[in-house]
């Protein structure tokens, strides 16, 4: 078993199938996309596979030691984009393969109009083995 994570950017424009901004769809359409998402870790669950996951509210800040005492803030979480981490999930799933196709599921939660949202989904293998000094 590997664990990978999966990130759902929000970008603030139409997903590459979507072409409808998240901020302009109905209450019913949110309520189907979050819908999907449940029911698709709830299926991980039966599997096995489901780790966890989260939404995340959309402000955010960068921190970052300074040495001085008072960490420079700023605010974020991409100050120099609009794109931003709505939430994630991560999973333990035997392939990357199987990760894939677990990612390409989530990228087809349904958007305005109950079309696939299409979005992009950031899949990131934990790091299983740490770099030990001695090798």
């Amino acid at each position: 078993m590997a664990k990978y994570l999966m990130l759902k950017h929000y970008v603030g424009s139409p997903a590459p199938t979507n072409d409808v901004p998240m901020d302009r769809w109905t209450p019913e359409e949110v309520d189907a996309h979050v819908r999907f998402m449940d029911d698709l870790a709830d299926r991980l669950r039966e599997s096995g596979e489901f780790v966890d996951a989260q939404a995340l509210s959309p402000g955010g800040r960068w921190v970052r030691f300074d040495g001085e005492g008072r960490p420079p803030v700023v605010d974020g979480p991409f100050a120099e984009t609009k794109d931003l981490i709505a939430g994630w999930m991560a999973i333990d799933v035997d392939s990357e393969e199987r990760a894939i196709e677990v990612a390409a599921e989530l990228s087809g939660a349904p958007a305005a109009g109950g079309r696939p949202l299409g979005e992009w989904i950031e899949l990131r293998p934990f790091l299983d083995d740490r770099p030990n000094a001695a090798e």
